[in-house]
């Protein structure tokens, strides 16, 4: 996977952002949710929050509200080998699901290096300058990457924030959630630099779902998981309108080629929520 730096966030070069994890690996105790009106962490809304629509989907209908999503990406196919066939999202059961199979490229994808697999993935239409987030998702139990994040990719201006990108059917994979902060350019950078790191859960990611938060504002960026802080970090850098998105994607170098046996594999999300602070 892979802005507009207004006055106060003019940097000339690049400093690494401070982030830390807050909590250590392991068990934690999940958030006990009281409503749905505002996010797991902040379920007494502290942070005045108000619901945005435009990101907001329950995924209750039999198919893609279009006035919000997209079944394919507008800029590319898909990381090769595995490319993006929209036949591989299903709304249905309350959910929606992204499925990766075995499945040839037609002749002008294979020209690309596209080839064996097929992935999935949804945009938004619209894009967003912070909010707080959420995502109630299973990862997919196969070596591919079930991912959740944002970017956009502008003339001079190309950022991204991965709220999660999980393997969770990757050997010494299967509980890490990964999380990490990309600059590709901005006026002032020339050159790609990111800010990563892994919480590891005390369950495979896979079995079950779970509850995964980004909370975005102009000073910091903060995750979160069954509605507990996990890592937070500075914003320098983070200052442009994005696009939300959910992908699965082969990742050769980083978790290896999906077995034929593993597909096809599921990355379900049962729901996703937006929020922006009441001005």
């Amino acid at each position: 996977m892979w802005c507009l730096i207004g006055p106060l966030f003019a940097i000339q070069q690049w400093i690494e952002p401070k982030f830390e994890n807050v909590v250590p690996n392991g068990a934690i105790v999940p958030v006990v949710r009281k409503n749905d009106r505002f996010p797991l962490w902040d379920q007494d809304n502290s942070g005045k929050w108000q619901p945005y629509a435009p990101m907001t989907d329950e995924f209750n209908g039999r198919r893609l509200d279009w006035t919000k999503w997209r079944d394919h990406s507008p800029i590319w196919n898909g990381r090769q080998p595995a490319w993006f066939n929209p036949d591989n999202i299903d709304v249905s059961s309350g959910g929606m699901h992204l499925t990766t199979r075995l499945q040839d490229a037609p002749p002008a994808l294979a020209k690309q290096g596209y080839k064996t697999f097929t992935t999935a993935v949804v945009e938004s239409v619209s894009t967003v300058l912070y909010g707080a987030f959420e995502v109630r998702a299973k990862p997919m139990k196969a070596c591919v990457c079930s991912s959740f994040w944002f970017f956009n990719i502008e003339p001079s201006t190309w950022t991204e924030l991965d709220v999660y990108e999980i393997g969770g059917g990757v050997k010494d994979h299967e509980r890490k959630d990964q999380m990490t902060v990309h600059v590709w350019r901005t006026p002032e950078i020339k050159e790609h630099h990111s800010v990563g790191a892994e919480w590891v859960c005390d369950k495979p990611l896979a079995d079950d779902y779970h509850v995964y938060g980004l909370e975005w504002n102009p000073k910091e960026i903060r995750y979160y998981f069954d509605g507990v802080l996990i890592r937070k970090g500075q914003n320098l850098y983070w200052h442009q309108p994005l696009t939300m998105c959910f992908d699965n994607e082969t990742m050769p170098e980083w978790f290896g080629l999906p077995l034929p046996a593993e597909l096809p594999a599921k990355y379900s999300v049962d729901y996703v929520r937006a929020w922006k602070p009441t001005p």
